[in-house]
């Protein structure tokens, strides 16, 4: 039994120890009042990338959370929501953002201004022992995004599909290295299939390419195609949805990035809302978002209808969310 004049030493310590930890606290802002993020000086201690993954799951709730109390504040339903009011502190955009935090380093690949796109774990991607396998819709003659893509990890290749253009554009076209592993149709990208003799421009389903290239799995998925993603994403959540409780059926890619075009019916907010909570749904989550303020700009007057997200797939056993988290 330790002496009774220790005893006060020994609960100052503790106190003081305490203190250190709170103040010490990697985390920001008075979350670290509630969580500290071991794994955010990495260590001994840092838990693996799936229990990080677990982790910032646990925090996205509570952007649901947030939504569905915005929801109520300006409705108090969401078949009362205005996507764009002329009055009210809110777009469409403030119910939908990108909280989820990537694992992996994000950074922007491709172009600054339109082009360039938001990517997760691009390195590690890069050291796959597979090949990586890009598909690109909607090219409008700008290929900076593949480009840089294919030079970071040498080992992926791109098939690319835009009706409206007859190849990559010349940052892909002009290198000869580059155009070995770049693989282009003037196809368009649906949620139905219309490729038959007569059919001009032919359409396929996310599905149907993937068939058509061999693909299983899809590394880094872009989609910019002027609204068509809405039906296009319909399609293959329902062709990948689980058929009950005990199915292991999982999205077949490892990160999307979307453009999105919430403009005419697409920007009811009702629709939209449901569109996006099956997005969430399948286990895609948001890491960044980017609103296109050349639209805004070219349109003169125009509202906000255009925003670019980057997503990641949670669920399945992808580079991005299965095997060590490198520091």
């Amino acid at each position: 039994m330790a002496p009774r004049t220790l005893r006060p030493l020994f609960l100052a310590t503790i106190i003081l120890v305490v203190i250190c930890l709170f103040f010490w606290s990697p985390s920001l802002g008075s979350a670290s009042l509630y969580y500290v993020d071991p794994y955010s000086w990495g260590g001994p201690g840092a838990p693996s990338l799936a229990g990080r993954v677990r982790d910032e799951e646990m925090r996205y709730m509570a952007t649901l959370k947030a939504r569905q109390g915005l929801v109520e504040k300006y409705g108090p339903t969401k078949e009362d929501i205005r996507s764009y009011p002329t009055v009210g502190s809110y777009t469409l955009w403030d119910f939908f953002i990108a909280s989820f935090q990537c694992p992996h380093r994000v950074e922007r690949i491709g172009a600054l201004g339109d082009g360039g796109k938001w990517v997760c774990g691009l390195d590690r991607i890069a050291k796959q022992k597979n090949a990586s396998s890009i598909l690109s819709t909607g090219i409008n003659g700008e290929s900076s995004f593949e480009a840089a893509l294919m030079e970071r990890a040498p080992g992926c290749q791109v098939w690319g599909y835009d009706f409206t253009v007859d190849k990559f554009g010349p940052e892909v076209e002009e290198s000869p290295a580059l155009k070995q592993r770049a693989h282009f149709r003037p196809w368009g990208l649906s949620g139905h299939n219309a490729h038959g003799p007569d059919d001009q421009p032919r359409y396929y389903t996310l599905d149907a390419l993937m068939r058509l290239n061999g693909h299983s799995f899809i590394d880094v998925l872009k989609i910019d195609i002027e609204g068509a993603e809405f039906a296009t994403m319909t399609a293959f959540l329902a062709a990948h949805k689980p058929r009950s409780h005990f199915s292991t059926t999982t999205l077949p890619i490892g990160q999307l990035q979307l453009e999105l075009h919430a403009w005419d019916d697409y920007a009811n907010f009702t629709y939209f809302h449901d569109w996006w909570t099956a997005l969430e749904d399948a286990g895609l989550r948001p890491f960044w978002t980017e609103p296109n303020l050349v639209y805004v700009n070219y349109a003169n007057g125009a509202k906000p209808h255009l925003s670019e997200y980057s997503f990641i797939n949670i669920r399945g056993n992808h580079s991005l969310v299965y095997g060590p988290l490198e520091g």
